[in-house]
């Protein structure tokens, strides 16, 4: 094997300053890449050096194939690290990689590619005798063709794109109904996701569980397995909670999955980290998915379980050395669980949310993988939006599930909304807790997800905040509010989620408030952080300032509100009925509506495409449409008017 001294790491974000991390433990040097988005991005500090490969559009510049490879030359890199997403199962970049002299580290450029389309990995593993999943993977890629292989199948199918994964091109079909819309979608979002729209067709098997092999596998053929990880807290066919080992999983069942999943590396002469993934039905019978040519986003839960560091792993099998462990030497210790803490609104349809962090702190006591800085830090719509990783480890798995509650609930990621509160929620669940969750357990429980409650104790600090924010700003002591016989009763007028609240606020003493009913002492304050004991219990708070914005967290709940006390009136009620304004910043692929048409409630308008998922822009009422000033292959900013229509009600 050619030996490397040099690493590019072609990737973003926390799996970058992972890599970095190994890497630099094993004594090599360090290359990052970036966008322009991601000027000044934790990666690009963490490495030795740093070089911007393009413009903010990943096409452009994470997932150009000759973007990377010069960047590689200009530094003198001699070896590549693909991460997981963006290039790492490209197997036109692995051989790139290789023509300009540089060690993938990675499997073959020819595994990467049996592997890569759905339908031909799914005839090879029925060759090596690997149980499938009924379906079609046939070459018929008409409309017709799908959906009359759809009825052969039998409803529910699981329509997939050939190419890719995470969950994009992807749509589960219970109705006939609804089938060919599925087909169109998924083959739109495959084509603009992986450049190809080809579908496979797969039966449903909506209760069971997603489970998956972590394999290893050197160059001398010798490959093992590391045991499973369950996955089946999914959304939108997307992981959100990730466990090591699975519930539902014995030693007889792991042998039989783990010799399953290293026959099918060994089928096509598999070299490095993979994850041979797996659906498991209520009777133990288990049918393969498909193979993941990389390392997985969910590896620290096996490393947290082995003791192993697969990045090193990784490196070492790269440079040629054996893997230094059989079969027989793998053993697990406790239980592990990861959470993919997400810039994303649960309550609106998980609708992926861009902006700016003005303040994160990772709880203590768990790996976190991140690449943030600890404030104002960009969460950009031109990639995907997850924040970090945050796992926790114990000698039992519900040791691993207290301590992640906990430490959720200590995590602050302000100024943008995130998925924390949700995945409270799901950890705390009676069935998750039990170990019961199967693929069904979201949309049994948690399909309709409420917007958070207002919380009166955030909605008091709040308003506290912001009282003393104006104190300062006018050179006012609010101390001198106090007096023995009595105070002035302030107002303070509270922005939230578009609605305007009302709260008074009144000195009574040094850090000593009442605030409506009820009153706040300060206790204890520093840098972002405020002790307040109210109705005779002290909570810690954590807050920032951002703008006009002002963010707090206490525990689960967080809220984000402005100061209206001073602000005109608000807009007329209704607005949002009238107003259809894009959520993010993003790109229209489809105008659905003409000018003077009659909607109903619900009727689709615009679909706009952001963080690599297309979104549904609705009528919010019956309406007439007066405008639609977007057009398909408009760029559009956050907040921009898509389409103004006048409600039914409002013209009679």
């Amino acid at each position: 094997m050619k030996p490397f001294t040099t690493i590019l790491i072609a990737n973003r974000g926390e799996i970058a300053c992972r890599v970095i991390r190994s890497a630099r433990a094993l004594g090599y040097r360090t290359v990052a890449v970036y966008s322009e988005a991601d000027a000044g991005a934790l990666h690009t500090q963490l490495a030795d050096r740093a070089i911007c490969i393009g413009p903010s559009d990943s096409k452009q510049s994470y997932l150009s194939i000759d973007a990377v490879i010069a960047a590689a030359k200009i530094v003198g890199a001699d070896a590549v690290h693909p991460g997981y997403g963006f290039l790492s199962e490209n197997a036109d970049f692995a051989t790139a990689c290789a023509g300009a002299g540089l060690v993938f580290i990675g499997p073959p450029a020819a595994a990467i590619a049996a592997m890569g389309n759905k339908a031909a990995a799914k005839q090879r593993m029925i060759a090596a005798n690997v149980p499938c999943v009924p379906g079609y993977q046939g070459p018929d890629q008409s409309d017709a063709a799908l959906a009359k292989q759809a009825e052969k199948i039998g409803l529910p199918v699981m329509v997939k794109a050939a190419a890719g994964g995470g969950g994009r091109g992807m749509r589960l079909v219970r109705d006939t109904a609804d089938l060919n819309d599925a087909i169109r979608t998924a083959r739109a979002e495959a084509e603009n996701a992986f450049g190809s729209g080809e579908l496979i067709l797969e039966k449903a098997i909506t209760a069971g569980r997603h489970v998956e092999i972590q394999i290893f596998a050197d160059h001398a053929g010798h490959t093992i397995h590391l045991g499973e990880r369950d996955c089946s807290v999914q959304r939108r066919h997307q992981k959100v909670i990730e466990e090591a080992p699975s519930p539902a999983v014995d030693e007889d069942l792991r042998a039989k999955m783990g010799a399953a999943a290293v026959a099918a590396a060994k089928a096509i002469g598999y070299v490095g980290a993979g994850t041979v993934e797996f659906l498991l039905d209520a009777d133990g019978r288990f049918y393969f998915l498909e193979m993941n040519t990389r390392l997985q986003v969910e590896h620290p839960v096996t490393e947290a379980i082995t003791g192993l560091d697969l990045v090193a792993l990784q490196i070492r099998v790269a440079a040629g050395e054996r893997l230094p462990l059989v079969q027989d030497d793998v053993q697990f210790d406790g239980h592990a669980i990861e959470v993919r803490l997400y810039a994303e609104a649960p309550h609106n349809n998980f609708l992926p949310q861009s902006g700016r962090l003005a303040l994160w702190q990772p709880p203590d006591g768990l790996r976190v993988d991140h690449g943030l800085h600890s404030r104002d830090q960009a969460v950009t719509p031109h990639y995907d939006p997850m924040i970090a990783k945050i796992v926790a480890h114990g000698a039992t798995r519900e040791d691993a599930r207290r301590k992640l509650v906990a430490g959720l609930e200590t995590t602050v990621a302000l100024g943008i909304e995130t998925n924390r509160g949700f995945l409270i929620d799901l950890l705390s669940h009676e069935d998750f807790a039990a170990g019961q969750a199967t693929t069904a357990f979201i949309p049994q429980h948690f399909a309709q997800v409420a917007a958070p409650a207002a919380d009166p104790l955030l909605q008091g600090i709040a308003a506290l905040l912001w009282f003393e924010q104006g104190a300062a700003r006018f050179g006012h002591d609010p101390a001198r509010s106090w007096y023995s016989g009595g105070s002035f009763n302030w107002p303070v007028r509270l922005g939230i989620g578009g609605t305007a609240v009302k709260h008074t606020v009144a000195v009574a003493g040094v850090d000593r408030y009442r605030i409506g009913d009820g009153e706040y002492v300060v206790t204890m304050r520093c840098e972002n952080h405020l002790r307040v004991a109210a109705g005779g219990i002290a909570r810690d708070v954590v807050y920032a300032f951002a703008g006009d914005d002002l963010h707090l967290a206490c525990g689960a709940r967080d809220l984000s509100c402005r100061d209206l006390t001073w602000a005109p009136p608000a807009e007329a009620e209704g607005a949002a009925e009238r107003e259809l304004r894009a959520p993010m910043n993003g790109r229209i692929v489809a105008v659905l509506a003409a000018v003077g048409d009659q909607v109903r409630k619900g009727q689709r308008l615009v679909i706009m495409e952001a963080m690599k998922m297309q979104h549904e822009m609705v009528a919010r009422a019956d309406a007439t449409v007066d405008a639609l000033p977007v057009r398909v292959g408009d760029q559009v900013a956050t907040r921009q008017l898509l389409a103004t229509l006048t409600p039914a009600a409002a013209a009679e």
